[in-house]
């Protein structure tokens, strides 16, 4: 048995040795292209370029820097007001005999509203015509006589004063006539009386308003941390609740020199056209100061910015690459950015996505906003 085995290794090892003589040349011929292959492709690398590289780019958002409108505003609350608002009062006492108006209705300077009753002061201007009248006959003789030597100087001078307090009298009875009608003391729209006829009035006794509105005041405060920028002839854009969906604009005429001590604000009062008689004195209204306002402001998007310190960071896109660009801002608004140095008109910005970026990185716009 064991002999058999010894035969059966022994025929083993002479076929494999055959096999290694015969078929030598096409392996070592295997082997060489093998190597050749892996010489000719390199050192192995990972899956995929490096991030960061040219063949990888950063996808992000960019848009190109705009020009703009940009204000500076600031809200604020107020009222309305007449441009002029009078109540009408007597200055003598009287009984009331006319009324020359229609309430609600428009009037004209100098048109007669109210009359009182007249009999008395015109008996005194009567009165006093006559005495005016005999006065200068007397003084006419007087100057006559002491003209001719006949009479005193003591004579003259008595009727020289005579004749100059009868024409006082004469005046005043006029002056008294003349306050018995109340007349309107400009162009206006009349309120609600407060009289009838019959009436009797005493001085200062309230008889009808009467309001101009063909432009009305707006009475706003502003608080005082603004008061290095509020100035005469700055627009105001005025809201309504009263109105809705429609704005009213004007400017600011007046600043007032004291402060409100109870609200440590400015008090300024606007100007506000009212061709429309749509605005009405009393009016709650939301004021809008527009303290300041450019046309050509460089603006970008608020998600553009960085804040990096102190200092605000934007990256421009240039060649293909993210650089980090230091920046100077203005003014914010409905979440655009006003950029006062650094930034050009035109120059592409990443918008969304500058979070995953450093300075130099080659970028990819995944969308282009703008124009």
């Amino acid at each position: 048995m064991k002999r058999l085995l010894g035969l059966g290794f022994l025929a083993l090892a002479v076929a494999a040795g055959f096999a290694a003589w015969r078929f030598a040349p096409e392996l070592r011929a295997g082997l060489a292209r093998l190597e050749a292959l892996a010489a000719s492709s390199g050192p192995t690398r990972p899956a995929g370029p490096p991030p960061g590289s040219r063949e990888a780019p950063i996808p992000v958002e960019i848009s190109p820097v705009t020009v703009g409108r940009v204000s500076h505003e600031i809200e604020a609350v107020g009222s309305l007001r007449s441009n002029e608002s009078v109540i009408l009062r007597p200055e003598i006492s009287g009984r009331v005999t006319e009324i020359l108006f229609e309430e609600g209705q428009p009037a004209r300077r100098g048109a007669p509203l109210v009359r009182l009753n007249a009999a008395v002061a015109r008996a005194q201007v009567n009165q006093a015509k006559a005495s005016v009248a005999l006065s200068r006959a007397n003084h006419a003789r007087a100057e006559e006589l002491y003209a001719k030597g006949a009479g005193t100087q003591r004579a003259r001078d008595e009727s020289t004063a005579k004749l100059a307090a009868d024409e006082a009298s004469l005046a005043l009875a006029e002056a008294i006539l003349e306050r018995s009608t109340i007349y309107a003391p400009f162009d206006g729209v009349l309120g609600l009386r407060q009289i009838a006829i019959g009436d009797y009035v005493n001085p200062g006794q309230a008889l009808v308003n009467i309001e101009s509105i063909d432009q009305l005041k707006v009475d706003f405060r502003i608080p005082e941390i603004h008061a290095q920028v509020l100035a005469v002839g700055q627009t105001i854009r005025v809201r309504l609740d009263a109105i809705p969906g429609r704005s009213f604009e004007g400017a600011v005429y007046a600043v007032d020199p004291a402060f409100d001590p109870n609200g440590r604000a400015a008090i300024l009062r606007a100007r506000l056209p009212n061709p429309e008689t749509l605005l009405r004195p009393g009016m709650f209204a939301r004021v809008t100061l527009i303290v300041e306002q450019r046309d050509d402001a460089i603006l970008v998007p608020e998600t553009a910015l960085m804040a990096i310190g102190g200092d605000i960071f934007t990256y421009r896109v240039v060649e293909g690459r993210a650089v980090r660009t230091k920046l100077l801002t203005g003014l914010r608004r409905d979440g655009m950015v006003q950029v006062t140095q650094g930034l050009a008109p035109g120059e592409m910005i990443v918008t969304e996505g500058a979070q995953k970026l450093r300075d130099g990185q080659y970028v990819r716009g995944a969308e282009i906003r703008g124009s």
